[in-house]
């Protein structure tokens, strides 16, 4: 079972069993990420994924891991480590989990949660319109958001989403 993800420069060959997760499409760009692993029985292994590193997370509470890159959005199985779900990924560019084990995700303009499956996605409404929206980290169970509010580019906000109350509020 995997107990931590995290991302690393390319390997040197050899230095970890490798798993490659694509999906072939003529859409797919020459670049890749690649995450190391490492399971409860502390053995390291590394998983090579389609597109130029974004983020990665875990949540122990769904058992899955997600790895967000500029071309997909992986979805793994804690236990396995094999793909799940594969979503296109032209949007996404910031994934965090709260720490009850729910995932976050933004593009540009919104902040998406995710339980059990990346193809249900609920938006987490905010007091603003928002552009440029930027995770920052977690203090407990506050997540610090930045972000510019839309139309207004001169208007930069500090925003705290509590994962308890499950609201976004201005600071």
């Amino acid at each position: 079972m995997i107990e931590e993800a995290k991302i690393i420069n390319q390997p040197i060959s050899g230095e970890f069993e490798e798993r490659i997760y694509d999906n072939e499409s003529v859409w797919n760009s020459s670049n890749w990420s690649w995450i190391k692993f490492v399971n409860d029985d502390y053995t390291e292994w590394c998983g090579q994924f389609r597109g130029s590193t974004r983020q990665v997370a875990l949540s122990k509470k769904y058992n899955t891991v997600l790895v967000l890159t500029s071309d997909y959005l992986f979805q793994l199985d804690r236990l396995s480590g094999n793909i799940i779900e594969i979503e296109r990924n032209l949007q996404y560019h910031n994934l965090t989990v709260s720490p009850d084990g729910e995932y976050l995700i933004a593009d540009y303009y919104r902040i998406e949660k995710i339980s059990n499956s990346i193809g249900l996605k609920a938006e987490i409404k905010s007091p603003v319109q928002m552009d440029d929206v930027k995770f920052g980290g977690w203090s407990e169970d506050i997540l610090k958001i930045t972000c510019e509010e839309f139309m207004n580019w001169d208007r930069h906000l500090i925003l705290e989403y509590n994962c308890n109350t499950d609201k976004i509020e201005i600071k």
